[in-house]
């Protein structure tokens, strides 16, 4: 079983930049494609962005985009998430997660398409 461990959020200003890390455990890394999801109080689970197992296609949410980049280091068993021009309404809890099927490429994905998720790591972007 996979673990999974987010780190690098924290407390921004409007407008400002984070680059959050999930790293993960096991051998087969590589194989999955990755997500990062978030979740604000009160709010449903939303996805956010999704690489593939070999890095060279990627999916954002509309919300995110030109904003957001999702990138990953299969060296480093790790998948990242730089975050630019931060606004208010990014405030949440930031998880990343594996795909369940190995080797799989969506061009839209959803949160029942993950699974192993991390504990999580708060954004807050605030003045």
């Amino acid at each position: 079983q996979v673990q999974l461990e987010e780190s690098g959020g924290g407390l921004v200003q409007p407008g400002g930049s984070l680059r959050l890390s999930c790293a993960a455990s096991g051998r087969t890394f590589s194989h999955y494609a990755m997500g990062w999801f978030r979740q604000a109080p009160g709010k449903e689970r939303e996805f956010v962005a999704a690489i593939s197992w070999n890095g060279g296609s990627t999916t954002n949410a509309d919300s995110v985009k030109g904003r957001f980049t999702i990138s990953r280091d299969n060296a480093k068993n790790t998948v990242y998430l730089q975050m630019n021009s931060l606004k208010p309404e990014d405030t949440a809890v930031y998880y990343c997660a594996k795909d369940r099927v190995q080797f799989r490429w969506r061009s839209y994905y959803d949160t029942p398409d993950f699974h192993s998720w991390g504990q999580g790591t708060q954004v807050t972007v605030s003045a």
